[in-house]
């Protein structure tokens, strides 16, 4: 039996943030791709370290994040140098493939769903692999994407402060949307893909977890759709998070249902908009963690400052400050290419906790310290454990609420709080 290793390259993790891992959503989507008289290796070396000497017949590098790619280089270099075939896929890899091509075996560009890594893995075994496996924009039926494997995952990894982590699921792939400082309409096309109700319901039941994460680009996309998945959801009793939800009244009232106890929304300015929106997620209980891009071209330090204080106004649970970051393949990446605003591409700082360019309105030490600030100030009065600790009291009622808290004894969960 043929064995595949596959690895998910560590990186430098933001210093601001709360240091936890979360089971990596792409990984186990590969997994389930790979036919099953392949033997699976999975190493994800933020949590786990990759053990060389240990014999493999071939290494997939499946890599997300830009900053995954100079860890990706050192990987493939040393199992080349050991004679062992490297490919290469993920988001990063669609983003960066002329690099990529460099410095592994074979690169593969698009979804791995309907028999297309099994046909790439036979052209290994027959020692016909090439360089490239463009399935860019071709993507498969939507119908053919299945459970993701996660089994491959080792659990016990992804837990924190005795917490279990949140299992990552998706119901839909596209967005119809082309956010300036995004990547996804590149990656997964302007058209909106979403699963069969009936697939996504059988995943979920087939996790071996209560608590989840939809990572769907954004539920914001079709009503319909999403109203007929949130009622499929709710005999379920999950518990899960999510990225914006559709800011509508009956969607909102219909996810809090579903089990939705906590939401990433973006918040890009102090307008009455998106303090309605935070009040409409609260009021029916959905606690918001405020996603904030420092740095766009109508911000100067005195905005920013603004916007802290709306954030404390509005009273999110939790904020994420994230600095414009131009990744490859991107709106705002053009603009700043042919304005000669990009300071530099050296992957490893970029991971939006470091300023790589030129911003309209500051220089790149100022926007760097009212980074820092942002930071400081949302947290000083409530530390980020006090506050994911009271959001996690809330999800515990919930679940003594409904009948399905069985993830930890009172007293962990109590010992976590205290801490």
């Amino acid at each position: 039996m043929l064995t595949i290793t596959l690895i998910y390259p560590k990186w430098n993790k933001i210093p601001e943030q709360t240091e936890f891992h979360l089971p990596p959503h792409g990984p186990v989507c590969v997994a389930a791709s790979i036919p099953q008289q392949y033997e699976v290796k999975f190493v994800d070396e933020n949590v786990d370290e990759i053990d060389f000497s240990v014999s493999t017949d071939a290494v997939l590098l499946s890599m997300m994040l830009t900053c995954q790619l100079p860890r990706g280089r050192e990987i493939a270099a040393r199992y080349k140098e050991a004679g062992v075939p490297v490919l290469a896929g993920g988001i990063s890899t669609m983003l960066h493939a002329e690099e990529v091509e460099e410095f592994v075996d074979s690169i593969f560009l698009g979804e791995t769903e309907g028999g297309r890594l099994a046909g790439v893995l036979e052209d290994l075994v027959n020692g016909c692999l090439k360089k490239k496996y463009d399935y860019f924009h071709d993507f498969p039926p939507i119908e053919s994407v299945g459970p993701a494997r996660r089994s491959i995952l080792n659990k016990k990894r992804y837990v924190y402060r005795g917490v279990k982590m949140v299992d990552l699921v998706h119901a839909s792939r596209g967005c119809r949307f082309n956010c300036f400082p995004c990547a996804t309409a590149y990656l997964g096309g302007r058209k909106f893909r979403p699963r069969p109700v009936e697939k996504v319901v059988e995943e979920i039941k087939g996790i071996d977890n209560d608590r989840l994460f939809l990572v769907d680009n954004s539920l914001a996309q079709d009503k319909t759709w999403v109203m007929e998945l949130f009622d499929a959801l709710i005999p379920l009793k999950k518990k899960w998070i999510s990225h914006p939800i559709l800011d509508d009244d009956e969607v909102i009232a219909k996810a809090a249902k579903a089990g939705c106890w906590y939401v990433y929304q973006a918040v890009f300015d102090t307008s009455d908009v998106i303090r309605n929106r935070v009040k409409r997620l609260k009021s029916h209980g959905i606690g918001v963690q405020a996603a904030v891009l420092l740095g766009t071209d109508n911000q100067d330090a005195d905005y920013i400052k603004q916007l802290i204080d709306f954030l404390l106004e509005i009273d999110v649970e939790m904020a994420e400050f994230s600095i414009l970051t131009p990744f490859p393949h991107t709106p705002v990446t053009a603009t700043y290419e042919r304005e000669g605003r990009i300071l530099h591409k050296d992957w490893v700082r970029y991971t939006t906790a470091e300023v790589v360019y030129k911003p309209k309105n500051m220089s790149p030490e100022k926007l760097q310290e009212m980074y820092a600030y942002a930071w400081k100030t949302f947290y000083k009065d409530s530390s980020q454990s006090l506050r994911m600790a009271r959001l996690f009291t809330d999800l515990v009622k919930k679940e003594m609420a409904d009948g399905t808290y069985k993830s930890l004894k009172l007293s962990e969960e109590r010992k976590w709080s205290d801490r």
